[in-house]
This record gives C-alpha cells, structure tokens and sequence, in this order.
C-alpha cells in the first residue's frame, strides 16, 4: 500500500478531475427573465457539464418575474432564503406554491411559471438545478401563451 498505480486506459475516464465554483465565482453571463436574476456555477461551458446546469436565482423584495418556460430542462429548485412565490396554471387557473427556506419545488419541462417575491424587505434566493448543460429560458407574454411542445408532451402523456 502507498505505492502509485498508474491508471490503466480503461479506467482513466473515471479520474477526470473535479470543478469547483466558489460562492463568489458565479456568473450573471447566462439566460435572464425581467425581474430576477440567474448565476450560473455549474455549465458544458463553464465546467464541461454533459447532462446539468446549476446555478441559482435572486428575486428583489416586491418583484415578480416575467412568465416563463425552461424547454425541455426539468428544474429542480431549492429555497435557500425569502418567500419565494411560484405561479403557473392548473386547469387554466393560476395556482400559486408558497415556500419558504428548505422547500424544494419541481418543474416540469415546458411549463409556464413565473416567481414572485412578496415581501416588502426580504430577497428570495433560491438554488437551480436543470437536466440540461445550458439554462434554457424561454421568456413570455404570459402563463397562457402557447406552448406547443407542452401539449405535445401532454397528449403523449395521455396517450
């Protein structure tokens, strides 16, 4: 024991070496919505990333976002601080999902949301994870836009 095994071809792969993005290393160079602010930490172009994106998002006190989708990306969110606020449609009614720190939320690929911060004095920071190597965002006029890759993948949900 002690003694240094080089790595044989087949396993070298599986030693590639580690990223790591400080907390002051993120950066405001990634896909935007009106109303808060994204940082990337982890991406294919940042970090080399094949399958995730990772970052996270400030909404201000007294702020909304504009509606909004992330394509084919699943988002998984993580409230780190505030009372962030997500809004979509549920049966073509706004439904809205009260958090607060340590509350996880799911999205879906495609579907329209937007993120409100009601609080007068309090900034809501959340952590982002997506399914995809670059945040997608696409940015619309409202949650009843539409969305054809969502009922396409509704109707193959029901099929």
């Amino acid at each position: 024991m002690g003694d240094f095994q080089p790595l044989d071809a087949g396993t070298a792969a599986w030693h590639r070496r580690l990223h790591h993005t400080p907390h002051d290393g993120l950066t405001e160079d990634t896909a935007q919505t009106p109303g808060m602010r994204r940082y990337e930490a982890i991406s294919g172009k940042r970090n080399g990333s094949r399958k995730i994106w990772m970052g996270k998002n400030h909404v201000a006190p007294n702020m909304r976002s504009a509606d909004h989708h992330h394509g084919e990306a699943e988002t998984g969110i993580y409230v780190v601080s505030g009372h962030p606020v997500f809004v979509f449609l549920e049966n073509d009614e706004e439904r809205r999902i009260e958090t607060g720190p340590g509350d996880y939320v799911y999205v879906p690929p495609w579907v329209p949301h937007r993120e409100e911060n009601p609080s007068l004095d309090e900034e809501a920071v959340v952590v982002l994870a997506r399914s995809t190597q670059e945040g997608i965002v696409v940015n619309l006029p409202s949650l009843r836009a539409a969305v054809p890759e969502l009922d396409a993948l509704i109707a193959e949900e029901g099929a």
